[in-house]
C-alpha cells in the first residue's frame, strides 16, 4: 500500500514537470535566471493542490486532474506577466491549507479553524515584506474588472487581449457546477467558505489598500478551491447512478447553452468591420467546439446512467481525455500569447 502511494505520487510529479517543462522549453533559450522559476512554480502549484485534493477525492484520475488545473490554469499561467515571485506565491497557496485540512477533526476543531486563516495571512505579509525591499511582484492597482468577467466563457479570448485570466478551461466547467451541488448536498461548507471569503476580498477594494496587497491574488485561494470542488464533481459523475441522471441532464443542458452563446458571439465577431474581429471570431469558434465536446462527454455519462450501467473506468477515460485535451490546447496557447 505504502508503495503504491509513492508511486502514483511519483507517476503525478512526472506528469506536472514535464508539461511543465513542454511549455516554457521553447522560450528558455530566452529565458533569464528568475524565468525558469516559472517551471518549479507550475510544478509546485500543481504539486500541492494534487495532495490537498486527496482529502476529499479518492481517485487518483481526479485529484491529478484537479492539480493540473489549477497549476496549468488559465489564473495561475497569466501570473507569469508579473515577478516569478507572484507564481511563487501561488504555488505556495495549497500547501499552506495542508495543515488545517489534514488536522484531526474530532479534537481542537478551533485549531484547523485557525490554520485555515495561515494562507490569508501569508499573502498579507508577502505583499509587505515585498514592498519593504521594493520588489513589486504584482502592483496593487491590479484588479479585476466586471467587464473581465467573460474570461470564464472564453478564457483563451481573454489571452488574446491580454486581460486578466480567471476561471478554468470549457469541459472542466461542467465538473464544477456537479461539484458545487455535491458539496452543498452533503453541507461540506468548510471549501465554501473559504471562497466565498477570498471572492470577497478580491472585490474589496478599500480593504486591500490598507493591507497593500494587490486584489486579483485572492483569486489564487477562490482558484484552488474550485479546482477541488471540479475533482470532488468528477467523482460524482463517474459514481453517478440513476437516482442522479436528472442533475447529469441539467448539466449537459447547460453546457450546451454555453456552446450557444459562444457561437453566437463568434458570428457577431465575424461581422464585424473589414472582418477586424476574425481573430477573436475564430477563438469563441473553438470555445464553442471544446463547450460541444464536453456536452458530448456528459451526455454519454447520462445515458449510461438512464441505463444503469455504471462502467465507472469507461467514465473516467472519458472524462479524463475531454478535460486532458481541453488543458493542454489551453495552456499551450495561453504561454504561447503570454510570452
Amino acid at each position: 500500500m505504502q508503495k503504491t502511494k509513492y508511486s502514483i505520487f511519483t507517476v503525478a510529479s512526472l506528469v506536472y514537470i514535464g508539461f511543465a517543462v513542454y511549455l516554457y522549453q521553447p522560450y528558455f533559450e530566452n529565458f533569464q535566471r528568475d524565468r525558469f522559476l516559472l517551471v518549479a512554480n507550475l510544478f509546485l502549484a500543481s504539486m500541492g493542490c494534487y495532495l490537498l485534493s486527496r482529502r476529499w477525492v479518492s481517485g487518483f484520475i481526479e485529484s491529478l486532474l484537479a492539480g493540473a488545473l489549477y497549476g496549468f490554469g488559465p489564473f495561475t499561467l497569466s501570473l507569469a506577466k508579473y515577478h516569478p515571485a507572484a507564481g511563487l506565491l501561488a504555488a505556495s497557496i495549497p500547501w499552506l491549507f495542508l495543515p488545517a485540512a489534514f488536522s484531526p477533526k474530532n479534537r481542537r476543531r478551533w485549531l484547523s479553524i485557525i490554520l485555515a486563516t495561515l494562507p490569508f495571512l501569508i499573502i498579507v505579509i508577502f505583499f509587505q515584506v515585498t514592498t519593504g525591499i521594493r520588489l513589486f511582484a504584482v502592483s496593487t492597482q491590479a484588479r479585476l474588472n466586471i467587464s473581465e468577467l467573460y474570461s470564464l466563457l472564453a478564457p483563451l479570448v481573454a489571452a488574446k487581449r491580454g486581460t486578466t485570466l480567471i476561471g478554468f478551461y470549457h469541459v472542466p466547467i461542467a465538473s464544477l457546477i456537479m461539484g458545487f451541488a455535491m458539496l452543498v448536498a452533503a453541507r461540506r461548507f468548510s471549501i465554501m467558505t473559504i471562497f466565498t471569503i477570498a471572492v470577497i476580498l478580491t472585490f474589496c477594494y478599500p480593504l486591500d489598500s490598507i493591507l497593500e496587497v494587490s486584489p486579483i491574488i485572492w483569486l489564487t485561494i477562490s482558484t484552488l478551491c474550485c479546482s477541488i470542488i471540479i475533482a470532488v464533481g468528477l467523482q460524482g459523475f463517474v459514481s453517478a447512478g440513476y437516482a442522479d441522471h436528472k442533475w447529469i441532464l441539467a448539466v449537459a443542458i447547460f453546457m450546451s447553452m454555453l456552446a450557444i452563446v459562444t457561437l453566437l458571439l463568434a458570428t457577431k465577431y465575424f461581422q464585424t468591420f473589414l472582418g477586424l474581429g476574425s481573430g477573436y471570431a475564430r477563438l469563441f469558434v473553438d470555445a464553442a467546439k471544446m463547450y460541444i465536446f464536453g456536452t458530448v462527454a456528459i451526455a454519454f455519462i447520462f445515458f449510461l446512467s438512464c441505463s444503469k450501467s455504471r462502467m465507472h473506468r469507461l467514465r473516467e477515460i472519458i472524462l479524463f481525455a475531454a478535460i486532458a485535451l481541453d488543458v493542454f490546447l489551453g495552456a499551450t496557447f495561453i504561454v504561447d500569447a503570454i510570452l
